[in-house]
C-alpha cells in the first residue's frame, strides 16, 4: 500500500463527496471521487484500497458494482453508504462479500473506524496470501518424494507408518522431512503440519483417535 491509503468515494450527491473528501484528507487519507459506478469501474483497481459505495445511484446501482467488482476479481473493501430504508439491501451487499456499511448522515468518527478497520482487514489479508504464495513457491521447488512425505505428515502418519507406504526406509524419510521442513521454514513438527494444512495438503487438521 502506498503511504496514504486511496479511499473512492462513489456517489452521485457532489456535496457528499465534497464533505467525505474533506473529512477523510483531514486523517491523511487521500481521496478519489466519483460520480457514478461507471466511473469507479473504469478506473484502474489498483488505485483504490477502499470503496465507499453509494446503494442507490442513477445508473449502476451500488449492488450491481459490487458484482462487476467481484466479477473481475477487484477484492477491494467496499464499504456501503446507505439512507433511510436501505438497511435490507445492505445486509444483502454483506452477504454478497461487502465488508460494512454505514448509514447517513454519517458520524464522522463512526465513518473514519470504518475505514481505518477495513484498510487494517485488507492490509493483512494482501500480507497473508503474499505468505501463502511464497509457501506455496517453496513447496513447488521440492522433490517429489518430499512433497509426498509432507502430504502423509498432513495426514497424521507417522514417519515408520510413512516408509511403510512409499517402501522407503524409516531413516530417509526423516531426512526427506528435515529437508522439507527446512525449505518450508517450519521450525518444528507441530508448524509443518500447520504449513500442510495452508497448503490444503488436507483439508482440515487430522482427527485425533
Amino acid at each position: 500500500m502506498p503511504d496514504k491509503p486511496r479511499i473512492a468515494v462513489v456517489d452521485d450527491d457532489q456535496a457528499l463527496r465534497d464533505s467525505l473528501t474533506w473529512l477523510l484528507d483531514s486523517v491523511g487519507l487521500s481521496t478519489l471521487a466519483y460520480s457514478d459506478g461507471e466511473a469507479l469501474l473504469a478506473a484502474e483497481p489498483e488505485r483504490h484500497d477502499v470503496i465507499l459505495l453509494d446503494v442507490r445511484m442513477p445508473g449502476l446501482s451500488g449492488l450491481q458494482v459490487q458484482q462487476r467488482l467481484a466479477e473481475r476479481g477487484d477484492d477491494t473493501p467496499v464499504i456501503f453508504m446507505t439512507g433511510h430504508g436501505d438497511v435490507p439491501m445492505a445486509v444483502q451487499a454483506l452477504k454478497a462479500g461487502a465488508c460494512d456499511f454505514i448509514e447517513k448522515p454519517f458520524n464522522h468518527q463512526q465513518l473514519i473506524d470504518t475505514v481505518q478497520q477495513a484498510l487494517a482487514r485488507h492490509r493483512r489479508h494482501r500480507e497473508a496470501q503474499a505468505r501463502l504464495e511464497t509457501l506455496r513457491a517453496r513447496y513447488a521447488d521440492l522433490r517429489p518424494k518430499e512433497q509426498q512425505i509432507l502430504v502423509h505428515v498432513a495426514e497424521g502418519l507417522t514417519s515408520r507408518e510413512i516408509a511403510v507406504e512409499l517402501s522407503i526406509s524409516a531413516k530417509t524419510v526423516e531426512v526427506y522431512r528435515l529437508r522439507a521442513m527446512k525449505a518450508l521454514g517450519a521450525a518444528n513438527l507441530a508448524e509443518l503440519v500447520r504449513l500442510c494444512v495452508a497448503l490444503a495438503l488436507v483439508d482440515c487438521y487430522p482427527e485425533e483417535g
